[in-house]
């Protein structure tokens, strides 16, 4: 492999997975015909769906499904930890054991703009759209357009689509 790709022994990749260079994967899944942009990390137990684009400097870490048809804008950002410490209550650093994998899920077909920060404990609907900037605190509905911090729905898709006919 390139020089400038880390991917771990345990990164499950699909038929015809594009990758950039300066890529960091390890104990993911990168399913079909998905393309993962430059400077990218997606840590263990985060799964990205078929037919994906994720651009480039975004963070995925534990603990988030990307499902299929999703595009990432550059720069989005995850977390998986609503209170996140750097040591356990005695004092010492913390490890593994000391706090739980809070899940977040991008439904088929939904997009995230550039620079969004999207929460733990979320669920980004079926083709939502969410603003660039945005920061996802709470689920977003299916097919909404969501913008702003906290993102705050605007409309949906299919009020766009009655309004132009």
């Amino acid at each position: 492999m390139d020089n400038y790709v880390t991917i771990a022994s345990n990164v499950k990749l699909g038929k015809d997975v594009k990758l950039s260079k300066f890529i960091n994967l390890y104990g993911c899944t990168i399913d079909d015909e998905s393309k993962i942009g430059a400077f990218v990390e997606i840590q263990k137990n985060a799964s990205v769906g078929k037919r994906c684009k994720i651009s480039s400097h975004t963070f995925i870490c534990e603990g988030v499904t990307i499902e299929d048809n999703v595009f990432i804008g550059h720069g989005v950002t995850f977390t998986n930890d609503s209170y996140p410490r750097a040591t356990a209550v005695d004092g010492s650093l913390q490890t593994e054991a000391d706090w739980q994998v809070e899940r977040t899920i991008i439904k088929k077909g939904a997009s995230i703009g550039s620079g969004a920060t999207i929460l733990s404990n979320t669920k980004v609907g079926e083709n939502a759209i969410v603003g660039a900037g945005s920061v996802v605190t709470k689920d977003v509905p299916p097919n909404a357009i969501v913008a702003g911090n906290p993102a705050r729905v605007l409309r949906f898709i299919n009020q766009m689509l009655e309004a132009s006919k």
